[in-house]
């Protein structure tokens, strides 16, 4: 009978005290289970907004080096144009000096005595063969 009796006894549902006590405990084990929730909710949140600021500082500096090499390319890019237009500017010194010497007629007659052995009336012209000249003509013998 007795175990019959133990039987029932564990059976019938245990009816809870109600007093300030155990109300005040079972308060407090919310308090402590929500203020866990919202520990774990901000570690979440901290997570993310981390993930997503390393994600961002990778793309910024993935896009610094990528500029950086640009901005290289293009300086080279420059300094060859740079160098090519003094050239130009240069030659274009040159072509204008030479014009302004065909303008001279004394320096026309010149060029051609020079370069079309022409002479004035009574001038006699003597060519000289030059260094490489002379040698050539020598090795042909």
């Amino acid at each position: 009978m007795e175990s019959r009796q133990q039987q029932k006894v564990h059976t019938k549902p245990v009816k809870k005290l109600d007093n300030d006590f155990v109300r005040s405990s079972e308060s407090y084990m919310r308090e402590r289970q929500l203020a866990q929730r919202l520990r774990i909710l901000a570690r979440r949140r901290i997570a993310v907004l981390l993930t997503l600021g390393l994600v961002g500082c990778l793309c910024a500096t993935f896009m610094l080096m990528n500029q950086k090499s640009r901005l290289a390319e293009k300086q080279e890019l420059k300094a060859a144009a740079e160098q090519r237009l003094a050239e130009v500017q240069n030659q274009q010194e040159l072509l204008n000096l030479q014009i302004t010497k065909l303008e001279d007629d004394e320096y026309i007659a010149k060029l051609a005595r020079k370069e079309y052995f022409l002479s004035e009336e009574g001038e006699i012209i003597f060519t000289i063969p030059t260094e490489g000249e002379g040698k050539k003509a020598e090795k042909a013998n």
